[in-house]
């Protein structure tokens, strides 16, 4: 039985895993909202920009496996579970660095991913349905026409008109053209461009701030492990 300073550890250690099942479970839902956010504009977006939040997403689990180790360690003053606990923080640890690192890299790599996707998709929009479908939906929810603006879709159609989703509450077979009134006039890569560098900020916080808390619990651990150990040898 562990007493004195190390009972006070061994109750921080288990708030503290009540904390990183929390957390575990906020890794998971951020990453979950992003891969999906990323799925719907899947060919303005390479694959390794996916990669991150799903990462996030199996991070996010194991978080929340951990904990239950850390927690019945604590309580139980098992020294074999607190120290596995302690190794598993460090591996998680390790790979949210990873994450955090590899999500703050990709917003610089935002603006050329955009328009290499952009300038390379518009002129397969009418002869790919896939692509058709992504664009709509950008133009739809980000309401923005054309990477740059309206006049870009010249280059593919070589006259006025515009995609339906570039006019709001136009049916599929309605008219679009430059003279619309109503057609949305901002930059697809400009309102694209600011979401996605969120989204890669937001990874790359949220993968950073985790494993910085982290190294509390596996001090948490450590010490209360050691001390496990000390009374054991004791008996």
């Amino acid at each position: 039985m562990v007493s004195g300073g190390m009972t006070c550890v061994k109750y921080l250690l288990f708030c503290f895993n009540l904390l990183f099942a929390v957390s575990g479970i906020a890794i998971l839902t951020i990453g979950a909202i992003i891969y999906v956010a990323y799925g719907h504009y899947s060919n303005f977006v390479y694959d390794s920009f996916q990669s991150a939040p799903l990462v996030l997403i199996i991070v996010g689990i194991i978080i929340f496996v951990v904990a239950f180790f850390g927690c019945c360690g604590a309580v139980k003053e098992n020294h074999c579970m607190v120290i596995t606990f302690s190794i598993l923080l460090l591996v998680i640890f390790t790979m949210e660095i990873g994450t955090g690192i590899a999500g703050y890299i990709r917003r610089n790599e935002v603006e050329g991913m955009l328009e290499n996707k952009l300038n390379s998709t518009m002129f397969d929009y009418y002869t790919n349905e896939d692509i058709k479908n992504t664009w709509d939906i950008v133009q739809h929810e980000v309401e923005c026409c054309g990477m740059t603006g309206p006049q870009d879709w010249y280059k593919v159609t070589h006259n006025d008109s515009l995609p339906h989703t570039c006019c709001p509450n136009t049916p599929d077979d309605g008219s679009c053209t430059m003279k619309s009134r109503n057609k949305y006039t901002d930059s697809c890569f400009g309102e694209l461009k600011e979401l996605f560098t969120k989204y890669a900020s937001v990874i790359g916080g949220v993968g950073i701030g985790i494993a910085v808390s982290q190294l509390i619990g596996v001090i948490f651990a450590c010490c209360l492990a050691r001390s496990i150990r000390e009374e054991y040898e004791t008996v």
